[in-house]
């Protein structure tokens, strides 16, 4: 599917919405091909209005539009992936911690040069020996957050994927399909490599990922 760079369906809340509409038809449909993963678990449970009209991270960082936008149509999918504690606070990860609970405690210990860096993650659907990573920072120009990509399956590795939970989500519904000859691919997309490279600058000096020894 082609999108025209300045579309503001393209970005945030808005091809977020677009989601959603795709998710309403189907919400039992998986989120993944290769594993069963429901968009919704049982029927979609927004979050409280009041609640998410006052919620922040913990940091103090606004959530970005696309994230309160999902949260206002289901919180479920991301319940199921760890993002909140017991009174329904969001809860976030070092990126070390992340891998560790995810990958095992000795990949984890590669990630702890980055845990200062990647202080807030949070998981995601998708990979199998990889692993999708919402870091917390400084957002993008749509207010977006990047969608990182963690692999052990080499060396391990960590890059920039997604420019933000919004493309993140098109692309995973089929909404918008790319190809990714590698985890990078989108630094090289019409619409989407300008933020892939605003990202760069602030995570990785510039660069689209880091490999170990980081």
């Amino acid at each position: 599917m082609t999108i025209d760079r300045g579309a503001s369906s393209a970005h945030g809340a808005a091809l977020t919405e677009r989601v959603i509409e795709v998710v309403r038809r189907a919400p039992e449909a998986s989120a993944l091909e290769y594993r069963h993963v429901p968009w919704v678990a049982d029927s979609p449970r927004p979050m409280a209005a009041d609640v998410l009209a006052d919620m922040v991270f913990p940091s103090g960082r606004p959530l970005s539009p696309s994230l309160r936008a999902w949260l206002a149509f289901d919180v479920s999918l991301l319940e199921r992936y760890g993002w909140f504690g017991p009174d329904g606070e969001l809860t976030p990860r070092t990126l070390d911690e992340l891998v560790g609970d995810e990958l095992g405690g000795p990949w984890g210990e590669c990630y702890l040069p980055l845990a200062d860096r990647f202080d807030e993650c949070f998981l995601l659907p998708g990979g199998s020996d990889s692993r999708r990573v919402l870091a917390v920072g400084e957002p993008d120009t749509e207010g977006e957050h990047p969608v990182l990509a963690v692999d052990v399956d080499d060396l391990p590795f960590v890059g920039l994927m997604y420019p933000g939970f919004d493309v993140y989500l098109a692309d995973t519904a089929n909404l918008v399909r790319m190809e990714f000859p590698t985890y990078t691919a989108l630094f090289d997309h019409a619409t989407y490599g300008p933020r892939m490279r605003g990202h760069a600058r602030h995570w990785f000096a510039g660069d689209s990922c880091a490999e170990f020894p980081f």
